[in-house]
């Protein structure tokens, strides 16, 4: 998209195109909650996992990408360096040495392709030690002509996938970055869909390519075991200086490509995985195995040329990414499941304890449709009056925050679907977090969240900026 709106519109163009399509990030980061049933778990783990699949054809390309007249063996042995090293030190190393497991990889890597003349020093000795990163800005184009409107649309699909790629992004370092595992935090999320927004307005600004999170980051900090933000901090400051050291620059440029591909095979290897974590975590029935299993294999059939190859005319351009054209199967068919999904029986209420007769009585009609037992009946009005009081700030009874039910049966189970102004914990950590024995006030604040974790199946709690939604699933007894 990038190379075509420089060829139809020049520079301009392409700056205007990218800085639109961020403040489209920016709309869809504030109404993400909007979209929870279709950017869900099982698609943004499915994107994932096809992330590698993208990305792995290059990098078995560079593993054979030497000098020519390079000896016979100079490739094969760079990268068995590589990666054996590589995974040597990050299966057994701990401490401090598990740190730099990702360099230790590289470094060694490099020192066998120097013995065979690979690594190219004269590269590092041509460059100076400090300058300034060649740049110009040639405007915003705002003629607004045929090239844009024919490309705008293309910009915002794109960017949408992107966004997608960044929330799987956003899921899967919390997942690895903390040492017991909690629910996803969607307000991070959110932040990371604004952040990647910010970073391509920014790219805009500059007229130059948009930016994306960089996936091979989750690898790096399940290697490393490093996961925080002051780091990170450090890290982007780091770099800043570094963009003003050339020499640096080419030493970077300078590692060869064998060693570049043998480390990030070991990387996507590692994302491949937490896709599947995430997807796996979700709980997996025999629809989102689905969703999943044929979003993977239709983004690998593409990505190889293997659908179509020589037929998709002017989708080429997109649907030849793996990535594309996998997410975009599998957001379409989790879109079918809720269209095709029976129409939910909804209550708007305020969220305080005198609204409990109201949600008491809906809960016994939406039963009552059904045909469900009393037991059933019984099960779901339990579940509803201690969800509500959950959500209820122990401070609060104003009834200034409003809450909306929905109940819809999903064959033999009900899931009911409770949507509330922001609370400032989760109540799945709260479950999680339950001890087996508690005394005093400590059971009085917590009985309610025994008996939800005793009455439901699941709770799954998604908090976003102003908004809460908390799903439980109650399936009926045998």
């Amino acid at each position: 998209m990038c190379v075509t709106a420089l060829i139809d519109g020049g520079p301009g163009l392409l700056a205007t195109l990218v800085a639109l399509s961020a403040l489209f990030q920016f709309g869809l980061s504030t109404q993400l909650s909007l979209l929870r049933r279709v950017l869900t778990p099982t698609v943004c783990g499915t994107v994932i996992m096809l992330i590698p699949v993208t990305l792995m054809p290059i990098m078995f390309g560079m593993l054979a990408d030497v000098p020519e007249g390079s000896p016979p063996a100079a490739a094969p042995a760079t990268v068995a360096a590589t990666l054996i090293v590589t995974v040597a030190v990050t299966l057994r190393a701990t401490g401090v040495v598990r740190l730099w497991a990702p360099v230790i990889g590289i470094a060694s890597g490099c020192v066998v392709a120097g013995a065979f003349g690979l690594y190219n020093t004269q590269l590092i000795a041509e460059a100076s030690w400090i300058g300034l990163p060649a740049g110009g800005w040639p405007g915003f184009d705002l003629q607004f002509g045929v090239a844009f409107w024919s490309l705008l649309p293309a910009f915002i699909f794109v960017t949408l996938i992107g966004a997608i790629e960044t929330i799987g992004d956003s899921v899967a370092i919390q997942r690895v970055s903390r040492r017991k595992p909690r629910a996803t935090d969607y307000r991070v999320v959110q932040g990371a869909v604004t952040a990647d927004g910010v970073g391509n307005l920014l790219s805009g600004l500059a007229a130059t390519v948009p930016n994306t999170t960089y996936s091979s980051s989750v690898s790096v900090t399940d290697i490393t075991g490093v996961a925080s933000r002051t780091v990170g901090i450090y890290i982007g400051a780091i770099f800043l200086v570094l963009a003003f050291l050339p020499k640096f620059m080419g030493l970077i440029l300078a590692i060869p490509s064998p060693v570049a591909g043998a480390y990030t095979i070991v990387i996507m290897s590692m994302l491949f995985v937490l896709g599947m974590r995430v997807v796996v975590e979700d709980g997996v029935d025999y629809r989102k195995g689905v969703v999943a299993g044929v979003g993977f294999w239709i983004g690998l059939g593409f990505q190889n040329g293997l659908i179509f190859g020589d037929q998709l005319g002017a989708w080429s351009g997109l649907l030849e990414n793996g990535m594309t054209a996998g997410g975009l199967a599998a957001i379409l068919m989790t879109l079918f499941l809720e269209l095709v999904r029976p129409r939910p029986h909804r209550l708007r209420t305020a969220l305080k304890t005198d609204a409990y007769p109201a949600i008491d009585k809906f809960l016994t009609e939406f039963a009552k449709t059904r045909g469900w037992s009393g037991t059933m009946t019984d099960r779901l009005r339990a579940v509803g009056e201690e969800t509500l009081l959950t959500l209820i700030r122990q401070d609060e009874e104003s009834g200034k925050r409003r809450l909306q039910i929905s109940a819809r049966s999903d064959g033999r189970a009900a899931e009911l679907e409770f949507v509330a102004a922001t609370e400032d914990s989760n109540i799945e950590d709260r479950i999680a977090m339950l001890g087996d024995r508690v005394t005093g006030q400590q059971a009085e604040q917590e009985v309610s969240l025994r008996l939800l974790r005793h009455l439901a199946s699941s709770v799954r709690h998604q908090q976003y900026h102003e908004t809460d939604v908390v799903t439980v699933r109650v399936e009926a007894s045998a």
